[in-house]
């Protein structure tokens, strides 16, 4: 079934589920080029234990909201490692209210911090996982925190230093990971790094999934603070982001923020004309 919203130009449809063996189709739509799958976070774990257990591996999540919608309007490159992510979820109320434009009655959407945390309590000690990202410290802290919530079982943690690894740093993790043997590789570095630092890594990696999930390995460990729950509900969680971290966050949010709505409006009002 397909079905299009001249006014958003967005496409919606129901793709046949190749991602992993079982997983039954996922219907998606498209924001300004980029595929954005309809679905719910209880449905996202069922998704990644199936991937998990077909064990083919190469296969990586995505967590995009308005954001990594506009870094992908700059760099045509990263719209391409999006769309050839294995899933992308809605986290971002935007792309839900896009979603409901488009018939497709999103409840919440797919906010990554939660997904962890969903993921981990569901599934509790039947997988291995794998902290990478965040500063010194900070993955063996959220690998603690989540042992002592859920009692998953750990693989391994690593903090990468804030540059591109060598050769030689490539080789070592390659070689930690195999011999960690984790269902589940967790990639905090932020959108877009980690977006392409999973496209770049998903079939030299022994790891079934990766997922990336920003800033969750600082809201989990209590190094940032999360919005009120009526502030995420409602698509304000930016403004309080914001007043948390001005200086890196501003661009994000006021400028790469006002293009978004922009290129949004430019693609109705093209659309309209169309007609």
């Amino acid at each position: 079934m397909i079905s299009e919203n001249p006014a958003f130009g967005i496409l919606a449809q129901h793709k046949a589920g190749d991602l992993a063996e079982g997983v039954t189709a996922i219907p998606e739509f498209k924001i300004l080029g980029v595929r954005v799958h309809a679905i719910q976070i209880p449905e996202v774990v069922s998704w990644m234990e199936s991937v998990i257990g077909a064990r083919a591996g190469g296969k990586f999540l995505a967590a995009t909201g308005m954001h990594g919608i506009t870094e992908a309007l700059h760099d045509p490159q990263f719209k391409t490692v999006l769309n050839d992510a294995d899933l992308v979820v809605a986290d971002g109320m935007p792309l839900v209210w896009l979603a409901r434009k488009n018939g497709f009655m999103l409840k919440r959407r797919v906010y990554g911090p939660e997904l962890m945390d969903a993921f981990c309590r569901e599934t509790g000690v039947r997988y291995r996982h794998f902290f990478y990202g965040g500063a010194p410290g900070v993955p063996e802290r959220l690998a603690k925190v989540m042992k002592e919530r859920h009692d998953i079982r750990i693989a391994g943690c690593w903090s990468p230093p804030f540059r591109a690894l060598t050769d030689e740093e490539e080789a070592q993790l390659k070689e930690m990971i195999a011999v960690a043997a984790p269902d589940l590789l967790w990639v905090g570095l932020s959108t877009p790094k980690q977006e392409r630092w999973m496209h770049s890594h998903r079939d030299t990696l022994s790891v079934p999934l990766m997922m990336g999930v920003g800033a969750a390995f600082d809201f989990h460990t209590g190094r940032l603070k999360q919005a009120p729950r009526w502030m995420q509900e409602n698509g304000l969680e930016w403004l309080f982001r914001l007043t948390q971290e001005p200086k890196r966050l501003w661009r994000r949010y006021l400028v790469n923020g006002g293009e978004f709505i922009w290129n949004l409006a430019i693609e109705r009002m093209r659309l309209t004309k169309s007609r």
